[in-house]
């Protein structure tokens, strides 16, 4: 089975972590993305990936391969959605496994930022206007000018 791909049907999260399983392997990450409903443009009814698909299954697969090499004995699974996609649907998945939860958290986290910045895949957001955009990935770090507070319990 390729851990890495492009789809144009939908994800199954349970599939994709059965790829990943193994005796050795103590912990293990899933992200699923989903299309959310609402964005810096406003409320999204759907989103079109496209994808230049020789390019973006080599950089999948470099991605997995960078992964092997900083975390040995993990594992990683990583399918991206193309096409068509609606409101709760999911566009990405990126699951890994290791021998270690700490290594998992980071290889998952390395491997979807890596996606959304390497791979050649491209957005287009439908809004409930009728317009449509094109939207840029941003890394999560990015997004974030302050440090979220924390409530202490009370």
């Amino acid at each position: 089975m390729m851990k890495h791909r492009l789809t144009d049907k939908a994800i199954d999260p349970g599939s994709v972590m059965s790829s990943v399983r193994g005796p050795k392997l103590g912990g293990t990450v899933v992200f699923i993305g989903t299309v959310r409903d609402n964005s810096e443009a406003g409320h999204v009814d759907g989103i079109r990936y496209e994808a230049y698909t020789p390019m973006a299954e080599k950089k999948l697969e470099q991605i997995e391969n960078d992964v092997g090499v900083r975390w040995p004995g993990a594992k990683v699974s990583l399918v991206h959605r193309i096409g068509e996609l609606h409101v709760g649907e999911v566009s990405v998945a990126v699951v890994v496994s290791a021998p270690h939860r700490g290594d998992a958290f980071e290889a998952c986290r390395l491997a979807i930022e890596r996606i959304k910045h390497e791979v050649p895949i491209w957005k287009k957001e439908r809004l409930s206007d009728g317009s449509e955009r094109w939207v840029e990935g941003r890394q999560e770090s990015a997004r974030r000018s302050r440090p979220r507070s924390r409530q202490r319990p009370a």
